[in-house]
Parts: structure tokens; sequence; C-alpha cells
């Protein structure tokens, strides 16, 4: 019986500086500027058996994002134009909206669930999700799903 993945979408700050090394080695790789793994895992002091045991379970989320789909959940307050400043945020980094969804507000807090097309030409991903977090108004952005 095949075993099930999981798999967790965490902030920077929640990651062991280990696998932090591994995604900095790999990058060092793919854009030539180390010619092996060892001087890849040497560049950012790693041991070779920690690249090769986590290389294939961890990357940056906007890392393979292109053509996915995004699903997340806004907690916004109430307030006139902070959902058009959630939609024009999305527009600006050339993200298609599939679906939208925002619930009656309770105590004046709302919650928004958007489905969002990553297209080729969609900025980074996670530098827009930053962006809708640091919008006043905004409690939190939690990415659901990615597919």
């Amino acid at each position: 019986m095949a075993e099930k993945t999981t798999y967790y979408v965490l902030k920077e700050k929640a990651v062991p500086e280990v696998l932090l090394k591994v995604v900095e080695a790999k990058r060092l790789i793919e854009s030539g500027r180390a010619a092996s793994v060892q001087e890849a895992t040497d560049m950012v002091e790693i041991s070779r058996s920690s690249f090769y045991k986590y290389k294939d379970d961890i990357f940056p989320f906007h890392d393979n994002v292109r053509g996915k789909t995004v699903t997340m959940v806004v907690q916004l307050d109430d307030e006139p134009g902070l959902l058009s400043i959630v939609l024009k945020t999305i527009a600006e980094y050339h993200a298609n909206i599939l679906t939208i969804h925002q619930s009656i507000p309770v105590n004046g807090i709302a919650s928004l669930t958007l489905s969002v097309d990553v297209l080729p030409e969609t900025g980074d991903v996670a530098t827009m999700v930053d962006e809708i977090e640091s919008v006043e108004g905004i409690h939190y952005l939690k990415i659901l799903a990615r597919e």
C-alpha cells in the first residue's frame, strides 16, 4: 500500500535552518554558481547527506507554482473598500481569480475564501501574500491548498 503524502505550507521562520540551507544549495546548483553538490553543500555549510536526505522534500513556495490553483482564506475587517484592495493586489500580480466567497460578517469580521489561478505572467506569489497580509484590516491570510 502506497504511503499517503501530506504537504504543509510554512512561513520561513518556522522552517529548520538545515532545510533552508538545502534550498539554498539547490539554488546554487541550478544557477551554476556551484558546479557540484559537494561545492554547494560546502558553500552553505551542510553535509552532503543532509542535502540528499531533504533535497526532494523542500522547495520554495513560489517554485513550480505557475499553472496551479492556490486556495486561500483571508480574515478581514468588515470595512468598505477592504475587499477591493485584496482583489486589486491579486490583479496587480496578474493572477486570475477563479472563485470567491465572503461570509456574512460576524462581530465586524468576515472570512474570504479565494481560489486563484497562478498564470505564467503572475508575479511572485509569496510577495503577493505578504502584501495582502500587510494591509490594515487584514487579520491573517492562510494558504489552504495548492493544486
